[in-house]
Formats: C-alpha cells, structure tokens, sequence
C-alpha cells in the first residue's frame, strides 16, 4: 500500500525521514477503506506519545504550564508537518486548538484530519493527566456511521459538520503548572531545534498560503492583513510573491478553491456557511466567485463530488 502512493518501506526504518504529505493522506484514506475501519486515524493516534516528537518532546516537559507547551508546539511544529496550521483562541473560560490542512483539492481530508486531532488529544493528556478530556472536540466532515470508536478514543462529546477541526479546552486545565523535567537536557534540545528552525525557513508562498488559510474563517482576507501580520510593508509581500511567480490574489483563489472542495465533498454545512469560512461576506459573492473558478453553481459542484465513484 505504501508502494501504490510512492512511498518506500524503507521510511519506517528511520522514524525521522520525512515524506510527501500528499502520500501519507492518499495512504491513510486508503487504508480506512480497505480496512472498513472508519477510526482509522484514530486508531493509529492511540499509539502516539509524546516521545514520538523526538526533541520536541523534551521541551515541551520543561515548559512550566500544559498551555506554555501548547505555545512551544505551535513554534516548532513545522518541523514537523509543514502543511498543518494550529491556531490558538481564547475565551473566557476556554481555549480552542484549530487545526486545518494545505493540500490537494482532490483529497479528502477526515483521516488526516482526525489523526490530527487525534495526536493533539493524546500530547495534551499526557502533558495534564491521564484523566483529562477536551470539552468538545470538533471536525468539519460528516460523522461516520458508527460513533462508538470517536467517543472512545476523545471520551468526550464529538461533534461533526462544524466550522473548525479541533479542541475546546478548559482554560483551568492548561494552566495547572506541573514538574519540570531535565532542564539540561530541555536546554540542549531547544537550541538544536532553534538551529534547525531558522535552516527550515519558508518562502514567502508557503507563509502567505498558511496565513490566508487561517485568516479566512475570521472574515475577508486581504494582503494589508496578511502583511500586518507578518510585521511587512503590502509592496514587500507583493514583491517577494512576484520572485516566486505568484500573486496574492492567485493565493487566496488556490486556498479558497482546496477549502471550498472539501466542505462539499466532506461536509453538510449550508453554503451560506461555507461562504462566511471562505471570507465572503453575502452569498451572492461567493456564487458569483464559485461559478467563475468552477464553471458551475456549488450545489451543481456539491452534487458531483458525492456521486459515488465506480
């Protein structure tokens, strides 16, 4: 099965070889398809700790708060898995862990998804406690037929075709200070990621793509915005966008069009919604926009993409 989307065996020698993510969401969908296993994912996060992070993990045990090393995470996750994007809101009372995917339009997204998640559930209880549970956890596909795999794993409510991937965390639970582990050991680790961070960096294109990505559920995304953030000039974002051979605006189409894809295929939100996760502000803009990149209306779109494959 690795094989059929051109990945080597060879990769599970080395636990730190990284490989083409585009392979490892054809293969985890795969998988659960053959396996009639709609957990999957999930069953595969079971047998995540914190240790398979590697160096990550020994910085994450010295941070004195579970939400301090939440923050750490965030930083180096790239390292990591470069498609994947975390973003941290908080309320009162409650923390929410968004989590969203860059990749192929044509791809679903639920196990890769839920591994996601999955992983994230499982690094956080073992950074609280055994005992801990997320208040909600959340995926933006539709549930599967059978629920009973997704309650156990979370051992909390689980709910589907929402706005987000992710957690609803307590904020009293992230911030219960706990033991320290070696801070030697912690001290070396940072820095030899630090090293690896800065050799790591990306282009304006992949930056610009993550920001959009999380930037477009919270309204209309612009290139000011974009650039606020990433503390720029506008003309400088334009710029080093143009040395790759792209502009914003053929950026926030690539993201909208792999985002609106998967709401389609994968979920049962109302496209009204759907037009709001997207950044448009009236659904007239979104089908006026939809029509113009895909040739036909989202329903007519929606429509084919579930039609069953032969």
């Amino acid at each position: 099965m690795m094989r059929q989307v051109g990945l080597s065996p060879r990769c599970l020698d080395d636990p730190e070889t990284l490989v083409p993510t585009e392979s490892v969401r054809k293969l985890l969908e795969n998988s659960a398809q053959a396996t009639g296993a709609e957990d999957f994912a999930l069953r595969l996060a079971a047998r995540r700790t914190l240790s398979n992070l590697g160096p990550i993990s020994l910085v994450l045990k010295e941070e004195p708060t579970p939400r301090q090393a939440l923050n750490t995470l965030c930083r180096y996750l790239r390292l990591l898995n470069a498609s994947l994007i975390v973003r941290i809101e908080d309320a009162p009372g409650t923390v929410t862990i968004r989590e969203e995917m860059l990749g192929s339009q044509s791809l679903s997204m639920r196990q890769p998804m839920e591994l996601a998640v999955g992983v994230m559930f499982r690094i956080l209880r073992e950074l609280i406690g055994p005992q801990w549970r997320p208040l909600r956890v959340c995926f933006v596909h539709r549930p599967p037929r059978d629920l009973a795999g997704h309650r156990a794993f979370f051992g909390a409510r689980v709910d589907f075709n929402q706005e987000f991937n992710g957690l609803v965390c307590a904020v009293a639970d992230l911030q219960a200070r706990h033991a320290h582990a070696d801070t030697g050991m912690a001290r070396f680790a940072r820095d030899y990621l630090d090293r690896a961070l800065s050799s790591h960096s990306q282009g304006a294109r992949d930056t610009v793509r993550q920001l959009i990505a999380a930037l477009l559920p919270g309204g209309r995304c612009t290139a000011q915005q974009v650039a606020q953030h990433l503390n720029m000039d506008r003309r400088t974002i334009h710029r080093r966008l143009a040395a790759q051979g792209t502009t914003f605006s053929e950026l926030l189409n690539e993201v909208r069009s792999g985002l609106v894809l998967r709401h389609l295929r994968d979920s049962d939100l109302p496209l009204s919604e759907v037009a709001g996760l997207l950044g448009f502000s009236v659904p007239s803009a979104f089908g006026h926009w939809f029509r113009s990149v895909f040739g036909c209306t989202a329903t007519q779109s929606r429509r084919l993409l579930r039609q069953p494959k032969p």
